[in-house]
């Protein structure tokens, strides 16, 4: 049958800060299991740090009792594409979640999700698929996440927040909380610029910078100056 296999998906830097985390997880297992990155781009690297880098065509030819897969690429439309071939291939994706991260009650996250050190997810969140929360990030209270979002170190999302798929969060943004009746609402595909304090809603595909955060726009820019 063969060993377990559990595959990083993306052997760049945050495949690379991700790898220790997925390694602390599996390694009390008594079963027969081996770590490697799978890149589809490896040129001449055949390992990195001391683990294997293959294709993902080469992953899936490995002899294996079962095969795992997290998707560490920053990118989401390529996280959900990644996702979509490896659910074709009947890979199982795998959650990763740092030791020290909290999860309090009523959390529910779809599959896929990488939970950095120091991470906080409080109470009654509802989140999607292939969620990245990157090192010192927090989803307060009643916030709903969807799929293939990605939030930068340090972003603190507020209780009463929607964002939504594919949405990216940058480093040390900070969104306001919104009120039960009526969430604070980050669209479908909007950026919110690293620093942004963002105090209102912000529309699909939208990108956002500044204190407050507003529009990313060649006059915006100006008046910021």
């Amino acid at each position: 049958m063969g060993k377990i296999i559990y595959g990083i998906y993306g052997a760049s830097g945050f495949g690379r800060e991700v790898m220790p985390l997925l390694r602390d997880m599996v390694s009390s297992d008594s079963v027969d299991y081996e770590l490697l990155f799978i890149d589809d781009s490896i040129g001449n690297k055949s390992e990195i740090n001391g683990y294997k880098i293959i294709s993902f065509e080469h992953f899936l030819t490995m002899p294996a009792q079962k095969r795992y897969v997290n998707i560490a690429i920053a990118n989401s439309n390529i996280r959900e594409e990644l996702t979509h071939r490896c659910l074709k291939n009947s890979i199982e994706l795998i959650d990763i979640r740092a030791t020290n991260a909290i999860v309090l009650d009523s959390v529910s996250m779809d599959s896929g999700s990488i939970l950095c050190p120091f991470v906080t997810l409080t109470s009654n969140i509802k989140i999607g698929r292939s969620f990245h929360a990157n090192i010192y990030s927090y989803v307060a209270h009643d916030c709903t996440i969807g799929d293939y979002v990605t939030f930068a170190p340090a972003v603190r999302c507020n209780g009463n927040v929607t964002v939504g798929d594919h949405a990216y969060i940058g480093t040390g943004a900070i969104i306001k909380q919104g009120r039960a009746d009526r969430p604070l609402v980050i669209g479908r595909g909007a950026v919110i610029g690293a620093g942004a304090v963002v105090t209102k809603s912000v529309p699909d595909g939208m990108t956002v910078f500044g204190n407050p955060a507003i529009e990313l726009t060649k006059e915006n820019l100006k008046r910021r100056r």
